[in-house]
């Protein structure tokens, strides 16, 4: 019986040691000569990571840490920095968090304040740190929300009358190093260009769209007598280079400030806004950006030693930026070189639990070189101006112990970003294996929802058994850029699963709108338990690939066709079985559907309009004849409500003879508190806009 009892007591004691914590106090109040306690607060997260060094350094700290931070706003001038010296352990992490209850704010920014009114419509502040120090922005919020910088036009888009490009410098690759560009514009934005002063022709920014990606660039000349604009930089892309559909924006000059919620900073310091009827700016929290960075976690590349166990909870960081450099941005997909606000590189076991990031100029963040076992959790991600999260580095590592793996990237809200560069995208895995991204929103992008694998064609790839479950994914592309999916796919990717999303509402500019897209190479891939609807040009496509498996899921009211195949191989390029395909606009097929070597079998089609559901040119008799869908049906699947996207199924005998399985495509998405669960919403009067966008384009 004592033996019991010291058993017990034991145990007890271990579990006290086990859950006792040092806890290091963070205050707006505070001072970083302090020791961080409650009643001597620190000032900051870099004060709290000192005290935390100083304490280990003198051999004070063998326990958890908990940095807990007080409600109030912290201005941020520079990232804090966390090394592998910072490290906490499996059973001793380090965490940074709000105190409980508390909702503190950390601003990459400074307030502007002081305005004054200088015409009927036009206000007016001195930022003194512009013409003393250089500080140069190129994003403004205000009230928690991104301004625009004066631009045109101011809505939609100019086009190129034509382009022509002369080699400067031609280098070794297929891109030309250095180019001047010649583009020939049409009248209405020669007039715009004519409007330019000399700081215009410094400061201004074309921001060009083509095919899938961004050019952004200087203006270097106008000449008005041909309307002729000059840009230089590198060379065009010859699989993406600017033509007669190229359409492009012209932000910063002066000029263009003539729309309500539209500002421009001269290089003297003047900031210039032009508010809405009733809106006075110096009753409004209005940021300058100036840092880009709110974080950065860099563990010992030479040693190996990463960066461990360091927990962000509750943690709300807005206000970033992004300044444009010298010779612009060249063109990227997926806008995969732009940085993010939190950057981690040599990581592991790093996570971000209920955080908030907004207003940024970049992503949001980025698990990139050596990252493995990291955690992105109930994060609420928005108004970015790249993309959201990005898992994995662009190269493919030369030592696979530095290949990004098992990061996880679970209900959060990630949504409205592009804002600076609109290719990029809501989640994107370069050169990573073995992540999860699970039930989360993602919305309103102009580019990909999300985006597996970084290596084109059939070389290899270390993107292996990546997981994109259980994810709503919509209102992508608002008819801007090309060649996007709700899920975009690309390269060898064997045990990769895309499967219970739901995927919706994505409208290409021309070609590609796509809600399932297995691009080049992409091998090894299920595509199981998906809804797909309204999308453009159809709810599946594979351009090329190999042995892929689409198998029991919803395809239905996309817009110009439903199934689309392009590249004919030797190969089986997939398996697409027991699908139910529902539509009432559009044709079936299209592309090279019939060509493609495919396995499709017990699959359903339905045509409202008719009974003579056509294979591309073949009736079904004829098509069946052929090899194809054997033991398929053309019956009503008999949805409850198709038209208002409720696509319940009534018909339990086409699911039996079809072995179509019902999977409850209402799980996809967050999940968790009531409050969260409405947070992911989506704005109603944004719907109505995209819808209005989409009908317009139809037209």
């Amino acid at each position: 019986m004592h033996n019991l009892q010291f058993y017990f007591l034991t145990m007890a004691v271990m579990l006290c040691m086990n859950l006792s914590a040092k806890d290091i106090y963070v205050s707006t109040q505070g001072n970083n000569l302090n020791q961080g306690t409650k009643a001597q607060p620190l000032a900051n997260l870099e004060g709290a990571r000192d005290r935390i060094r100083q304490l280990r350094k003198s051999g004070d700290l063998n326990e958890e840490v908990r940095v807990i931070v007080s409600n109030g706003t912290y201005f941020v001038t520079e990232p804090l920095f966390l090394t592998d010296q910072d490290s906490g352990t499996e059973s001793f992490p380090v965490i940074y968090r709000a105190e409980e209850g508390a909702h503190p704010v950390f601003i990459g920014g400074i307030p502007i304040k002081n305005w004054e009114k200088v015409t009927n419509k036009i206000w007016k502040a001195k930022v003194q740190e512009v013409s003393q120090f250089g500080f140069y922005f190129e994003q403004l919020y205000m009230n928690g929300q991104r301004a625009i910088r004066a631009k045109s036009p101011n809505q939609g888009f100019y086009y190129l009358k034509g382009v022509h490009e002369t080699v400067v410098s031609k280098g070794n690759g297929r891109v030309p190093d250095m180019a001047v560009q010649k583009l020939k514009i049409f009248p209405e934005a020669a007039s715009d260009f004519a409007q330019f002063s000399k700081t215009d022709f410094d400061d201004a920014v074309l921001t060009l769209y083509h095919k899938w990606d961004n050019t952004r660039k200087r203006v270097s000349a106008f000449d008005s007598d041909s309307s002729t604009v000059f840009t230089a930089g590198g060379g065009m892309k010859p699989w993406n280079s600017l033509d007669k559909k190229t359409r492009y924006t012209i932000e910063n000059f002066k000029a263009a400030l003539d729309t309500t919620g539209e500002w421009y900073l001269e290089r003297n310091g003047d900031l210039f806004y032009l508010p809405a009827d009733g809106e006075n700016p110096n009753q409004m929290k209005i940021y300058a950006p100036v840092t880009e960075r709110f974080v950065t976690l860099l563990g010992n590349a030479k040693t190996g030693e990463k960066v461990q166990y360091i927990r962000f909870e509750n943690l709300h960081f807005e206000v970033s930026g992004y300044r444009m450099p010298l010779w612009g941005n060249e063109p990227a997909q997926a806008a995969s070189p732009v940085e993010a606000t939190i950057m981690a590189d040599y990581a592991s076991n790093i996570s971000f639990l209920k955080c908030e990031i907004s207003q940024t100029g970049t992503s949001a963040i980025w698990l990139r070189k050596a990252c493995t076992d990291c955690t992105i959790k109930q994060c609420y991600l928005h108004d970015l101006g790249a993309g959201g999260v990005k898992i994995g580095d662009i190269p493919i590592p030369v030592n696979d112990k530095e290949l990004t793996q098992r990061i996880k990237v679970d209900n959060n809200i990630i949504r409205s970003g592009g804002y600076v560069f609109p290719c990029a995208v809501g989640v994107t895995i370069f050169q990573a294996s073995d992540n999860a991204v699970t039930h989360n929103e993602i919305a309103n992008f102009r580019y990909s929802g999300v985006s597996v694998g970084w290596v084109w064609g059939y070389s290899h790839s270390p993107s292996k058994r990546n997981l994109i479950e259980f994810n709503h994914i919509h209102h992508l592309g608002w008819g801007e850029l090309c060649d996007m999916g709700g899920v975009y796919c690309l390269g060898e990717s064997e045990g990769t699963s895309v499967s219970n999303n739901v995927i919706h509402h994505v409208y290409s500019f021309d070609y590609g709108g796509w809600g399932l897209y297995t691009d080049e190479g992409s091998t090894g891939i299920l595509m199981e338990n998906n809804l797909v609807y309204a999308c453009k040009n159809s709810g599946f496509h594979q351009h090329y690939g190999k042995e892929n498996t689409i198998r029991n899921n919803i395809f239905a009211a996309n817009i110009k066709g439903q199934l689309q195949a392009t590249r004919v191989e030797e190969h089986l390029s997939f398996n697409f079985t027991n699908n139910i395909v529902w539509f009432n606009t559009g044709s079936l097929l299209s592309s090279r559907w019939s060509q493609v070597k495919i396995n499709t079998d017990k699959n359903c089609y339905w045509d409202p309009r008719t009974k003579d559901v056509r294979f591309d040119k073949a009736s079904f008799k004829e098509w069946q004849a052929s090899g194809k869908d054997r033991n398929s049906v053309i019956a009503n699947p008999e949805f409850v409500h198709p038209e208002g996207f409720d696509f319940g199924i009534k018909n339990k005998t086409l699911m039996k003879k079809i072995g179509f399985k019902p999977f409850d495509y209402a799980k996809a998405g967050v999940y968790g508190t009531v409050e969260w669960k409405a947070l992911a919403n989506f704005d109603p009067m944004l719907a109505g806009k995209y819808d209005e966008a989409v009908r317009k384009a139809e037209k």
